[in-house]
């Protein structure tokens, strides 16, 4: 499927298996979540451009890289939050804003109630996380707020995805890369994706809806 990456690490996807269970309890999903973080976001910063240095090791002059763009890691509340960790571990130096959606339950679309973006970001490699693609209803709506903010280069990473919400980003945003660690079956008649993990927000911090 053009620009979409399903990255199938076997650790990832044994990890992935222990979030869909549903006697998984918070402590654990948490963790794995953390877990699982680190390999899409290894796959998702594959493309980030490289400068060269030069460094002494111990014997002799080499050349080396550092990272030459500017990171900005942007999770959608509540759940994106389980995914930062991961991303700001592999480049510290990145920084984290924040945008909050929340899925009306009747017509199952988005509603921005938060949102705290840096106002220097034209030239940001943005990476929207979010556990979930569903409906791709929250995902359209932030890119296209982060595009309004001057952001134009974008990944959307998400351990789980719908068909129908992967068609619905890219559709609305055909030049963003989707990273995710499954394509599931299809989106039921509440917008919930299946076999999915269930609400991933409230696993993670153990609430209810």
């Amino acid at each position: 499927m053009k620009n979409v990456t399903v990255v199938d690490h076997p650790l990832l996807q044994r990890d992935l298996t222990i979030l869909r269970n549903r006697t998984t309890s918070s402590d654990v999903f948490r963790r794995k979540m953390a877990s699982v973080s680190v390999f899409l976001a290894y796959e998702a910063m594959r493309s980030l451009k490289l400068g060269r240095i030069a460094v002494q090791t111990p014997l002799e002059a080499a050349e080396g890289f550092v990272v030459d763009e500017d990171v900005l890691v942007v999770p959608i509340l509540r759940a994106g939050l389980g995914f930062v960790q991961g991303f700001v571990d592999l480049v510290p130096e990145a920084r984290v804003a924040h945008v909050g959606m929340q899925r009306d339950e009747a017509s199952h679309e988005p509603e921005g109630y938060y949102s705290s973006i840096p106002s220097d970001i034209e030239r940001d490699h943005v990476f929207v996380i979010d556990p979930m693609l569903a409906t791709g209803g929250t995902a359209t709506r932030t890119i296209a707020h982060l595009k309004e903010r001057g952001a134009s280069r974008f990944h959307f990473i998400c351990l789980v995805a719908a068909p129908e919400g992967v068609d619905a980003l890219l559709e609305a945003h055909p030049g963003v890369e989707i990273v995710a660690g499954a394509v599931d079956r299809e989106l039921d008649r509440n917008a919930f994706i299946r076999p999915g993990l269930g609400d991933a927000g409230d696993r993670i911090f153990g609430t209810t809806s």
